[in-house]
């Protein structure tokens, strides 16, 4: 039997989702491992295409893979700085070189997701006409691990400003692997509701889309 949910669950549900934010400053404090355990354990509950369930996780803890992966975002970091300047956004530059866009050097937990492109699990069902369903499932199962463990008051760091193929190349992983996400986990340093990036006025956030009528 479908599971009725109160009133006062769907509103916490609502806080938890209001709370869950791009976490860029970390506690050096450790996750605990069950904390952590439990996390992970929203990729078995993720929907995924074909039920292909084509996550790959790689635990970053080594210190030469996370020097390569620090390496690599600030190589990309500084390139994105530069196009700004170039393309004579200053006020856009000034903001971005501003920006703390990565928690790399603070996050005691960091993991590297993959979409395995070539899992011959689920048939290829699904994904024959778009088979980008499989990156969009992965990124499904991150969202549900971000929502479990800011329940547990873990945040959560997506990093993006990376070239995937070199990374790729420093953590070892099959060439068919193609990165997702990069994601620093750790306790907080600040909390609030409001994006950081909504704070320094880099964009707004627009809230409800419209809904188009065809």
């Amino acid at each position: 039997m479908t599971p009725r949910f109160s009133t006062a669950f769907r509103e916490d549900l609502a806080r938890l989702m209001a709370w869950r934010r791009d976490v860029r400053r970390f506690r050096p404090d450790p996750v605990p491992g069950d904390v952590l355990d439990r996390g992970l354990a929203a990729f078995a509950t993720a929907p995924s295409v074909g039920l292909s369930e084509p996550w790959r996780v790689v635990a970053v803890d080594s210190a030469a893979a996370r020097a390569a992966a620090l390496a690599n975002f600030e190589g990309a970091n500084a390139e994105a700085l530069a196009e700004y300047h170039a393309g004579g956004e200053l006020s856009r530059a000034a903001i971005y070189a501003g920006l703390k866009l990565s928690g790399m050097r603070d996050a005691p937990v960091q993991l590297a997701v993959f979409c395995d492109e070539a899992t011959p699990k689920g048939a290829g069902l699904g994904a024959r006409t778009m088979p980008e369903m499989r990156a969009y499932s992965v990124v499904s199962a991150v969202t549900l691990l971000w929502l479990a463990l800011r329940a547990e008051g873990v945040g959560l760091g997506w990093v993006s400003i990376l070239d995937p193929e070199r990374l790729t190349r420093d953590l070892d992983v099959p060439a068919s692997w193609r990165l997702i996400g990069y994601f620093c986990i750790g306790y907080p340093e600040t909390e609030s509701a409001t994006p950081e990036l909504e704070q320094l006025g880099w964009e707004p956030r627009l809230g409800l889309p419209e809904m188009e009528q065809r």
